[in-house]
């Protein structure tokens, strides 16, 4: 596909795909006004994304708690993020942002598509920043000149930025993600070899001896045909993984490939490889049908993907303490969790505790969790110990599955998508001081008058938080403030869990 034809499929997906998301009216005035500045103002918040900061902050944090940390045996130099509205995209974008969530950079590369303006070269932003509802990002403008200065083609210009959603949308959640962010904008519509080549030549030329983030933006099949796009979004995101950036974009100019972000695709590529990445793994995979629960109608595919440098060994991420249950006993109450769900959803009374293992008459406290497609599904528990442990998963079982209030109940269609981790708690004790806090070790419980929450162990590790994160967020789960955990009256309260899934 010649990069006039890419960017003929990105003006048609823009027409089309009004229905999933609306842009703001072209105001000439509001454009003059933006180039005055030094600071490019948000355009699609309030329409592709939430313009209120709360309620933007509380968006993007529901999408990243629900993501899955994917099991990366290595250093993330790039990532591949969609860049729909949030309803359509957000989740996916959440992955690929989960990846690097509380990691720290010199800049964050942002390359994103023209779907509005056709240019040579690429447009590399070196202005002050980049707005939106959650304030301004600040622009690295060393690495900006730096890029610029490289060669001619490569320029800032207005164009490319000023209507432009394809970055901006993903800027909230890096604000989110990463402290003290500081980004590169660039836009390009060039897709030629030559072109992402010498882009690609001048970032790595521009962040030596700089510790960076690649972000490629881009959504992948655009069309009418569902399984047209499962079909081309797989033969595409397996093309990416192999890290064959030139052969990649053979792919997409023949159009066995789709993807509107091809070029920083292929750029974010050869970046990452130059700079010692030799993976890739597709992290996440949907389209807007299965976003939507309706097949049928303009289909759009979005992926998440990590780039990264492979590690010589294996970091063992370890959660919680063990509880005393051997392998067998865990797969037998993992097997007690799932056929409790499937009795209930057949009509059927909840199984009766037998007993089998004579530690499932053991008092013990439990939570069960349901996820759905790395998506948490259910999750419910007993934190004191005052039923036998069998009798506890069998409650909790059937309370993550249909009582937990923050969803609707599981129906038989979603029974074997369910995925199930149980967590058996240890007892609980009140702290006086927070050093006594092992992150990967315990979870923690915020009293305060009548607010109370609980955060159980794998959550700090899967987000990467420290000992303070840990606690600010669970006073968040209290509906407390963040910052709670350090007055007078507050109890805090931590235990332990030995944490297992099928």
């Amino acid at each position: 596909m010649k990069p006039l034809r890419l960017a003929a499929v990105c003006f048609i997906f823009i027409l089309i795909s009004s229905l999933q998301c609306k842009s703001q009216p072209n105001k000439e005035v509001e454009k003059k006004n933006m180039e005055l500045q030094n600071i490019r103002k948000a355009v699609v918040a309030g329409t592709w994304y939430p313009g209120d900061p709360d309620q933007l902050r509380s968006e993007v944090s529901y999408f990243l708690e629900n993501a899955k940390l994917s099991d990366i045996d290595g250093e993330i130099v790039a990532l591949i993020s969609p860049h729909a509205g949030y309803a359509y995209s957000g989740f996916t974008a959440a992955h690929s942002y989960k990846q690097v969530q509380g990691n720290k950079y010199d800049a964050v590369i942002v390359l994103a598509p023209s779907h509005h303006e056709a240019f040579h070269g690429a447009s590399v932003f070196n202005l002050d920043g980049y707005e939106t509802p959650l304030g301004v990002v600040p622009v690295n403008k060393e690495i900006a000149n730096a890029i610029i200065d490289y060669d001619e083609s490569f320029r800032f210009t207005w164009e490319g930025h000023r209507k432009e959603h394809s970055l901006e949308i993903q800027l909230p959640f890096l604000q989110t993600v990463i402290s003290d962010l500081k980004i590169v904008p660039i836009v390009l519509w060039d897709y030629s070899w030559e072109n992402c080549k010498k882009l690609a030549d001048a970032i790595t030329n521009a962040v030596k001896g700089k510790h960076v983030l690649i972000v490629a933006s881009s959504d992948l099949y655009h069309g009418y045909s569902y399984e047209d796009c499962v079909a081309t979004d797989n033969k595409t995101l397996q093309q990416i993984i192999e890290l064959e950036p030139e052969k990649l974009l053979r792919g997409f100019n023949s159009e066995k490939l789709m993807a509107c972000g091809a070029g920083g695709i292929v750029v974010a590529e050869i970046v990452a490889k130059n700079l010692g990445a030799d993976a890739a793994k597709i992290i996440f995979q949907t389209n807007s049908n299965d976003v939507m629960h309706s097949k049928g109608g303009y289909v759009v595919g979005y992926g998440a993907v990590a780039i990264y440098k492979k590690t010589t060994q294996k970091k063992e991420k370890k959660v919680g303490v063990e509880s005393g249950l051997t392998d067998e006993e865990k797969k037998e109450l993992l097997k007690i969790a799932r056929r409790t769900i499937k009795l209930v959803l057949d009509g059927k009374e909840p199984p009766k505790p037998d007993f089998k293992f004579p530690v499932f008459k053991e008092k013990r406290g439990a939570f069960v969790t349901l996820n759905k497609r790395g998506m948490l599904r259910g999750c419910i528990g007993y934190v004191f110990a005052f039923k036998p442990l069998e009798e506890t998963i069998i409650d909790m079982a059937q309370a993550a599955a249909f009582r937990d209030p923050r969803f609707e109940p599981v129906t038989p269609d979603e029974f074997d998508d369910l995925e199930i981790e149980i967590s058996v708690l240890t007892p609980i004790r009140e702290i006086k001081d927070i050093s006594e806090i092992e992150v990967g070790k315990h979870g923690i419980i915020i009293e305060r008058g009548m607010n109370s929450g609980l955060l159980l162990p794998q959550v700090a590790t899967e987000y990467g938080w420290d000992r303070e994160t840990f606690l600010e967020h669970t006073c968040q789960k209290a509906g407390l403030p963040r910052d709670a955990w350090k007055e007078d009256g507050t109890k805090i309260k931590i235990f332990s869990a030995d944490v297992f899934h099928e």
